[in-house]
């Protein structure tokens, strides 16, 4: 059988080798190849999906989309990778991430090409990485190595104060790494001894009552890890400089990155911690408080920004916080799983949790995009000194106005359907929760209709300053059209996302110990 997998995540890197002995001069060479790598890897993150969803919704140890081969024996590590219904349609949005903002890239980016193309790669195989390693150790490699290209895509290519901006942002994601290799390291120490992801979840560690307080310990330095990553209130201080500093493309490739910490709350945390996060979600319920305080917090900052990027940046702080929320809900229905109404709730907000994860790339790195070509052309992302673009640039209204409607969850679209399983599970377990966390969307509607469509689109138009503005142009179009298809085809069609998701979170609920 062709090791689709393997072959899938290492592709970036022979892009990397190929590439470092191409002359440095010889651009379109360096750009053509890695557009060909990136659209290759895209068709086979496809097929990987389509694969998945013809499988059928069996366990992940016992599907065909598993590779399992000795890594360091001798400290039982495998190089063990695999997909189920919640990683491969990951795997699909991080490929079609990457080569919608490389090509981009390649379109805005005349100096040191070749690094940065090199950096771009090398980040998609740390985000596959993350989204198919079913051992701890492998987990955390690719969890640590994608700050690097990150890290240098910010602070070499990005505006000024990115040097301060990128050192924020890879300080606070050591530090997170820091906490999950402790955790990793815990997990290890206590029967049965294992750092499989499967393993694990199904023997789930600290499972003895007497070491309550180590479990709920270890099941923290895993939740600040994920929260520094996602961010997640009160850790979300390094997202806005780093968002705004990052070059445009970066920004995208940095909105795919933070899907890594929903990721790992569904695929890590939960499985591995149901009693901690059960506890932590209603006993002790710090986590449903820190998510709706990310939803409320980044909608109310949003409205109040007048740099379009910090707003997206913020904006982004609140779709994230309902992920969390999604989980919590989840969380909180342990115990009572064999309840049909609890296991219906649970499973509603996990799949809206996983909805989230795949939706924030798509629409907050839309937005970017289009941030970013509305820069290209004013060299200003201040608010107050646009209005009546709408006339001038219809083309670029029309994308931004779709996009916008997705973030706020206008049904028909791809965000009202995560947001709606959300709240549909979270109503059911703590309602409470979902009654703060929709206020979110009031202000997330008000940041869209009023900051982005009123200021930037209505009104008069400044002829002196922007009756020159020129609209799209046809290679920013085939930039933006897949995300705009995908914005409307998931929002049309649910299923073809919700019927993959729910199979895998199904089997992961119903296996919870």
């Amino acid at each position: 059988m062709f090791p689709y997998l393997s072959v899938t995540l290492f592709l970036p890197l022979a892009a990397v080798g190929l590439i470092t002995i191409i002359p440095r001069e010889d651009v379109k060479t360096i750009r053509r190849v890695a557009l060909f790598f990136a659209i290759a890897a895209f068709v086979l993150s496809v097929q990987i999906w389509i694969g998945v969803v013809s499988t059928g919704p069996e366990e992940m140890r016992q599907s065909a989309n598993t590779t399992i081969t000795p890594w360091i024996e001798a400290f039982n590590v495998y190089y063990r990778v695999g997909v189920d219904g919640l990683s491969a349609p990951m795997v699909a949005l991080t490929a079609l991430t990457t080569l919608l903002a490389l090509f981009y890239a390649t379109r805005t980016i005349t100096t040191r090409v070749k690094e940065h193309v090199i950096l771009f790669l090398a980040l998609e195989t740390c985000l596959f990485g993350v989204f198919m390693s079913l051992d701890l150790v492998m987990f955390y490699v690719f969890w640590v190595a994608g700050i690097v290209p990150l890290h240098l895509l910010i602070s070499v290519w990005g505006s000024e104060g990115r040097e301060e901006a990128a050192m924020t942002f890879s300080l606070y994601n050591l530090l997170g790494s820091a906490a999950l290799l402790i955790g990793i390291l815990l997990i290890y120490s206590r029967p049965p001894a294992t750092f499989d992801i499967l393993a694990a979840a199904e023997s789930p560690p600290f499972a003895n009552t007497n070491e309550l307080n180590i479990a709920r310990a270890t099941f923290l330095a895993f939740f600040g890890a994920f929260a520094i990553r996602l961010p997640l209130f009160p850790f979300h201080s390094w997202l806005s400089d780093a968002q705004t500093k990052a070059p445009t493309a970066g920004s995208v490739m940095l909105a795919a990155f933070l899907s890594t910490g929903v990721y790992g709350l569904v695929r890590i945390a939960l499985p591995l911690f149901p009693n901690a996060f059960h506890y932590f979600a209603t006993a002790f319920p710090i986590l449903p408080i820190l998510a709706v305080v990310s939803i409320i917090y980044g909608a109310l900052v949003a409205l109040a920004q007048w740099d379009l990027k910090r707003l997206i940046a913020y904006a982004s702080v609140a779709q994230i916080g309902l992920a969390v929320l999604g989980v919590c809900a989840a969380a909180a229905g342990y115990g009572g799983l064999a309840d049909q109404p609890t296991l219906d709730a649970a499973r509603s907000g996990l799949t809206g949790a996983a909805m989230q994860a795949f939706i924030h790339p798509i629409v907050v790195g839309g937005l970017l995009l289009l941030a970013g070509m509305l820069y290209q052309r004013a060299e200003t992302y201040d608010l107050h000194a646009f209005g009546g673009l709408a006339r001038q640039v219809p083309q670029y209204y029309g994308f931004t106005l779709v996009a916008g409607l997705a973030l706020l969850s206008l049904p028909g679209l791809i965000g009202f359907w995560g947001q709606l399983l959300v709240f549909k599970g979270t109503v059911d377990s703590m309602p409470t929760y979902a009654i703060v966390g929709a206020l979110g969307a009031l202000f997330t509607a008000g940041s869209v209709l009023w900051k982005i469509v009123q200021h930037l689109f209505l009104g008069d138009l400044n002829e002196n300053r922007w009756g020159k503005l020129p609209d799209l142009a046809g290679w920013e179009k085939l930039t933006l059209w897949p995300l705009i298809l995908a914005m409307v085809a998931f929002g049309v069609y649910p299923a073809l996302l919700i019927d993959p998701f729910n199979a895998a979170l199904s089997t992961l609920l119903q296996t919870l110990p």
